[in-house]
């Protein structure tokens, strides 16, 4: 059955979502998703021809001036944050494109089937898996795995929202993570190599190195294409910060996309904001005008 809000906005099915990330590539242009933590930043994105809008927990810390880790950490409500960004804010100001919901699926006070089922009445068009798993490791990592707060739960997630005509663009860490995702039926696998670099609060030193990037990126691809040849793939983090640096990545592997959060909201608003109030603080004062008091 045709959706009836197709051309006026969210939501958009699965298949629609697909069909309008195959048009971009058939034009020869690049997928791009952009992470959005307040309104603003959605509207200007959507204008700037972004192909997705992805509302995560850590949007918000980040337009607060804080690190996109703290959306990692126990300071708030990961699934209640998306929502609420996505209801008050995002939402209401995007025209066409579709928007992803950020789903903290380990929650172990959420059922899941529930939870999807409110973000899908909410208008959005599909979720992402964030908080994830895949960037935690070490032994924070085996404890998480071991006590029911597992990566599994992401997968599992992922499998219901294919079941739930939810269209799924998930990060993965590594090629096996890559692999379990295809399998669930994931539509777009984003190749993550860590935190992002630059701006005020980018990393510095705990850095993937370029050939390691463009090394484990190929391999997240493989992976799953050996799994399923339908599937979306983009790259994410480490030293992939500008244009330059995604079309690298695009030039160097199978990857059609880049997803920006910190590197598009973030960088974006540090520089203009930066430039912006420096050029107003090169007005001169008349001597005529000046304050003698």
């Amino acid at each position: 059955m045709p959706n009836p809000w197709t051309g006026i906005g969210n939501p958009y099915t699965r298949e629609e979502v697909r069909e309008r990330l195959t048009k971009t590539l058939d034009a020869g242009k690049a997928i791009i998703a952009a992470g959005a933590g307040t309104g603003i930043s959605a509207k200007f994105i959507e204008k700037g021809g972004a192909d997705l809008i992805i509302v995560y927990n850590s949007g918000r810390f980040r337009m607060m001036g804080h690190g996109s880790t703290a959306g990692m950490m126990a300071y708030g409500d990961a699934n209640a944050i998306a929502m609420e960004i996505g209801e008050y804010e995002v939402l209401p100001v995007v025209e066409e494109i579709p928007v992803i919901c950020g789903v903290h699926a380990t929650d172990p006070r959420r059922r899941m089937w529930h939870w999807l089922g409110k973000v899908k009445d909410m208008g959005f068009s599909g979720v992402n898996n964030f908080p994830t798993h895949c960037i935690v490791d070490g032994h924070f990592r085996r404890v998480l795995e071991e006590t029911g707060m597992s990566s599994k739960k992401e997968v599992e997630m992922v499998a219901l929202a294919r079941r739930m005509d939810l269209f799924s663009i998930v990060y993965v860490d590594s090629p096996e993570e890559a692999a379990a995702m295809a399998r669930a039926g994931a539509d777009s696998i984003i190749a993550h190599v860590g935190t992002t670099v630059g701006g005020s609060i980018g990393v510095t030193g705990a850095v993937m190195s370029w050939d390691n990037t463009l090394k484990r990126t190929q391999a997240i691809i493989e992976a799953a294409r050996a799994e399923r040849d339908d599937i979306f793939f983009l790259c994410h983090g480490g030293p992939i910060n500008t244009p330059d640096d995604a079309a690298r990545v695009l030039e160097a592997t199978d990857c059609v996309g880049f997803v920006g959060a910190s590197s598009l909201e973030r960088m974006g608003v540090e520089e203009s904001l930066t430039n912006l109030t420096r050029d107003f603080k090169k007005i001169a004062v008349p001597a005529a005008a000046r304050f003698n008091g």
